[in-house]
Formats: C-alpha cells, structure tokens, sequence
C-alpha cells in the first residue's frame, strides 16, 4: 500500500512539475492571464498534495492500529480524489472554459480538506505516535 503511494505522489509531483513548466512556458500564446493563474493554482495544489500522498507512505509503517491504517487509507485516497477533482478541473476549466467545470473544483477541495482532517485523525489514534 505505501509502495502505491509512494509511486501516486511521485508521478503526481512530476506531473505538477511537468505542468508548472507548460503554464510558465507553453500556455502564454494559448490563453489568457487570468487562465494561467487558473491553471496554476491546480499545479499548486497538486504538489501540495503530492507531498500529503508522501507522508502517507512514509507514516504507514507507523501504523500499528486498524482503525488508525483506515484513516491514513482514507486520507491517501481523498488526497488523489482531490488532485484529479481540484487539480484536474482548474486544468481543465483554463483550457476549455467549459463553465460546468465550476462546481466539480470545490469538491475536489472538500477532498483535501477531508484528507487533512483523516491523516489527523490517524495521528490521534495511532497508539504508536508519542515519539514523532
């Protein structure tokens, strides 16, 4: 499970690089100003979040509690929900201005919210967290 985390954050960082460097570079001639803010705003979120998709990995192994592995699943799941939801429509929405996109980014940030507040919960009921 942390070897699938591992691999979701560093393909979802690289990819938030790999974008970064099109928005800054490729995008200008193509779009609008206030698109590529758009647009970066979702690069932004995906690294943020890449490096949440990490913490899971590495913090699994701490993970002596069931209840507490569920919540640190959960997180790592809602992170990558959020990343394709927030990211992936901000991306989309600055491309395409395809209005309809507009409510599909706060889902995706109630994804990282909700991710946040799991990895948390998981801290708390991990047993095993008084030396972290």
């Amino acid at each position: 499970m942390n070897r699938t985390w591992l691999m979701l954050g560093s393909v979802s960082a690289f990819t938030a690089v790999l974008l970064g460097a099109f928005a800054a570079h490729g995008l200008k001639k193509l779009i609008s100003v206030d698109m590529i803010s758009i647009f970066s705003t979702g690069v932004d979120y995906q690294f943020y979040h890449s490096f949440g998709l990490f913490i899971c990995a590495i913090y699994a192994k701490e993970c002596l509690q069931p209840k507490a592995l569920d919540y640190l699943s959960a997180a790592a799941g809602l992170f990558m929900a959020g990343i394709v939801l927030f990211s992936g429509s901000l991306y989309l929405y600055a491309l395409t201005m395809q209005k309809w996109l507009g409510p599909v980014t706060p889902l995706g940030g109630g994804c990282f919210l909700l991710g946040w507040a799991c990895l948390g919960l998981c801290f708390w009921r991990n047993k095993n967290n008084s030396e972290i």
